[in-house]
């Protein structure tokens, strides 16, 4: 029972690092890319489906990404997902293909981002020990319950101590790498 509690604590908590770095990746910082749009859903056929699915995406200049979607006639509702995302930039589409030219960040939108990678990176934090309590819940009611002795549980406590130190320092790591890349001009 306790190792079963721990191997489901550990792949959840594994699942939220996971998160929380397909979060960072869809922040850009100097060049943008296809992980720039993971988030962004645009409406294809009554149904919310992600850009990514929709279109191919290049890199032809370092500030600009090229939307290449499959189905022409889903243009129009791409174009409009990209304008109303978080991304800040203004898209321009020629008929076949649509053009996202993006600003060099200024200092003021790099401290903007850092915030938002901050936040982030807190969610998960936040994830990552809710999924703790639930564990060490399952741990007292198993010792309450007689399923486990007492230095039984204790000791699983402090193996799940040990995980979510593990995975809680995987965050800030992730999170001191991408305030470093925000932050290189």
């Amino acid at each position: 029972m306790i190792e079963e509690t721990l191997l489901e604590a550990e792949e959840k908590m594994e699942k939220a690092v996971v998160v929380a770095k397909e979060d960072f990746a869809a922040i850009r910082t100097g060049r943008p890319g296809p992980a720039t749009f993971n988030k962004i859903t645009a409406e294809y056929y009554g149904a919310q489906t992600p850009i990514n699915q929709l279109a191919s995406f290049s890199v032809p200049e370092p500030r600009m990404v090229v939307v290449s979607p499959f189905d022409k006639t889903s243009m129009g509702q791409i174009e409009k997902a990209i304008r109303d995302s978080d991304l800040g930039v203004n898209p321009a589409n020629d008929g076949n293909v649509i053009r996202v030219v993006f600003p060099d960040l200024s200092e003021e939108r790099r401290k903007e981002y850092i915030k938002v990678v901050r936040s982030k990176a807190e969610d998960a934090r936040v994830s990552i020990r809710n999924i703790r309590r639930h564990a060490k819940d399952a741990f007292d009611k198993a010792v309450k319950a007689g399923d486990i002795g007492e230095d039984e549980g204790h000791r699983a406590q402090e193996e799940l101590e040990e995980i979510t130190h593990k995975y809680v320092a995987e965050i800030d790591e992730l999170l001191k790498h991408k305030e470093t890349e925000l932050l290189e001009v």
